[in-house]
C-alpha cells in the first residue's frame, strides 16, 4: 500500500492527465473503487477514502492530520447547497491541488465542472453527511460550518 500522509510533490501522478492524485481518490493499487493494477486517477474519489478523510480528520489532498482552519473545494453549486464532496483539506494543500488542475478544462476528482470554475472556502469544522436511499445523490459529502473566507475561484 502507498504511504500516507504525503508531501503534496510525493503524490502519485494520474498517467494520463499528468496531475497529482490526491488522497481521497484512492492512491493505492486495489484499494477502494479502482482494480488491482490500475494506475492512479485524478478522475474520479473513493469513497472509501472520503469517508477514511471524515472519520479520521485527514486531509483529502495528503492524508496528513487536519488543524484549522479547513479548506474545501469544489463547484459552485456544491457551495450554494453546502455541501462538498471532496474532503477537507488543509489550505495549502487545497490551494496546490487547484494551482496544479487549473490548465483542465475537464471535470476531476467527481466534479460536474473542471478546475476553472471551482471555488475554494475555509470553514472552522463540518458535519459528514452520507446518502440515504432516498437521496438523489447517493455520494458522501461534507456540510462547512462556520465559513471563514468568501469563495475564491480557481
Amino acid at each position: 500500500m502507498d504511504a500516507a500522509p504525503r508531501a503534496f510533490a510525493d503524490l502519485p501522478e494520474d498517467p494520463e492527465l499528468f496531475v497529482p492524485v490526491p488522497f481521497a481518490a484512492g492512491t493505492d493499487v486495489g484499494y477502494g473503487d479502482r482494480p488491482e493494477g490500475a494506475a492512479p486517477s485524478a478522475q474520479h474519489l473513493d469513497k472509501r477514502r472520503v469517508t477514511q478523510c471524515a472519520l479520521s480528520r485527514v486531509c483529502g489532498v495528503c492524508g496528513a492530520a487536519l488543524g484549522r482552519p479547513l479548506a474545501f473545494l469544489g463547484a459552485p453549486q456544491e457551495l450554494d447547497r453546502m455541501a462538498f464532496h471532496f474532503p477537507a483539506s488543509h489550505v495549502e494543500c487545497a490551494e496546490s491541488l487547484l494551482a496544479a488542475y487549473a490548465e483542465l478544462d475537464e471535470p476531476l476528482l467527481g466534479q460536474q465542472t473542471g478546475p476553472g470554475d471551482w471555488v475554494l472556502v475555509t470553514a472552522s469544522s463540518f458535519e459528514f453527511i452520507r446518502a440515504n436511499k432516498e437521496d438523489e445523490d447517493r455520494r458522501p459529502h461534507f456540510r462547512p460550518t462556520a465559513l471563514l473566507t468568501s469563495p475564491a475561484r480557481g
